[in-house]
């Protein structure tokens, strides 16, 4: 029995070579012209052909000559290095002429043996050249019987082939719908886009913002907390039916979406963002666009952001201001002139080269000129989780104590 050689040999070879390897990492290789795709199945590859030289007699292949300059080289420039491009080539049926130690490294991944090994006792009729038939003798016509039973069989297989793929496409059919209903359930239980916005809501909504809260007022360790103010800048952009938003504060960030629940009402949802696979602080907020103004509040069940334990939940009146749409939101930290400030600077990059800067720090409301926000964000802008909870000072205590 003869082995199949040249591009029928090492299609077959690294198809199943791709089939073992996604079966035991559990890892997908999408087959196309990508050489990036093979890069992994290459290096597994390239550690079995890098060994070659010393186990021609253990797996039984062809014998090949050392590299002296291994030992300094690193993949991809070993001697005997398989590429992620060289799979994709001979995958996809360019190679003629496959590098032989690309052909044993496949025989040895899948049958523990060398070609020339499995040459002796094959053990995958697939890797074998068909056999031609020869000439057969004219026996004659075949009687009526034979053709019958013939028919009768082609019939069966196909009727076996109909059968399976119809098992398969129900089988694929009850998973779709059991997966569809769920989504449907999920969406329909958490109240997802229950409102499609027009297109005026949706204008009125995306664009930046500039966002002012009086949270800096409930931190226990600041003693200057009386009246302190925070500026926040948020981009929000229009997704498929929602918003998803990016808040840029004074010491760190929130992440979030939005959606209309009804005409005009939008419900806000966010959390800071920590670089990790969790939910800080979430925090959920309440706005009206269609009362006019330039103004905006937002009501907002949110949190203190104080140290530690300290950190707990607050409610809260916040006032939004829109800036206008477009453009791009960069921020500039570690700089002489965050040091100056003592703040973080956002730069907007404003539709038609124009520039826009926003100095992010705390602030006191005493120190600010808008009356809106002095009548907004003052202490009775905030309420405490526990009644009788005094770490809000107010301007009798704040007397007492200075």
């Amino acid at each position: 029995m003869k082995l199949k050689t040249g591009k029928d040999e090492i299609v077959y070879l690294l198809t199943k070579v791709a089939l073992k390897y996604e079966a035991e990492t559990g890892q997908g290789i999408r087959r196309n012209t990508n050489r990036r795709n093979y890069e992994d199945l290459a290096r597994m590859l390239s550690m079995i052909s890098n060994r070659l030289p010393d186990t021609s007699e253990i797996l039984f292949h062809s014998h090949y000559a050392r590299d002296e300059n291994n030992a300094a080289a690193v993949y991809p420039f070993r001697k005997y290095d398989i590429t992620g491009g060289q799979i994709k080539d001979a995958i996809n049926g360019i190679v003629s002429n496959p590098r032989p130690f690309l052909v044993d490294a496949c025989y040895i991944y899948l049958y523990e043996q060398g070609r020339k090994g499995f040459a002796q006792k094959p053990v995958d009729a697939g890797l074998l050249e068909e056999q031609p038939t020869g000439e057969m003798p004219d026996l004659g016509r075949p009687s009526p019987n034979s053709s019958i039973l013939l028919l009768s069989a082609k019939i069966k297989t196909y009727r076996a082939i109909v059968v399976l793929l119809c098992i398969i496409l129900l089988t694929a059919g009850f998973f779709w719908a059991k997966e569809n209903s769920k989504e449907k359930k999920l969406i329909s239980d958490l109240s997802i886009l229950p409102y499609q916005p027009s297109m005026s809501e949706i204008d009125s909504l995306e664009g930046i913002w500039l966002c002012y809260t009086g949270s800096p007022q409930a931190r226990t360790y600041d003693a200057g907390r009386f009246h302190k103010i925070v500026s926040n800048i948020m981009d929000v952009k229009y997704r498929d039916g929602y918003f998803k938003f990016i808040r840029y504060g004074s010491n760190f960030e929130h992440s979030g979406y939005m959606q209309f629940e009804s005409p005009w009402l939008v419900s806000i949802h966010s959390h800071v963002v920590n670089g990790r696979d969790s939910i800080e602080s979430p925090k959920l907020s309440l706005m009206r666009l269609d009362e006019g103004g330039r103004y905006v509040n937002v009501i907002s069940a949110s949190w203190n952001f104080d140290q530690g334990k300290k950190n707990t939940i607050i409610g809260i009146r916040e006032l939004f201001i829109k800036q206008g749409k477009g453009g791009r939101i960069e921020e500039i930290i570690n700089t002489p002139q965050n040091a100056a400030c003592s703040c973080k600077i956002i730069k907007w990059q404003v539709p038609g080269n124009t520039i826009r800067f926003f100095y992010l720090k705390n602030e006191l409301l005493d120190t600010i000129g808008d009356k809106r926000l002095k009548q907004t964000l003052d202490e009775k802008s905030i309420l405490l989780s526990q009644p009788g909870d005094t770490t809000l000072l107010v301007p009798k205590n704040f007397t007492n104590i200075y």
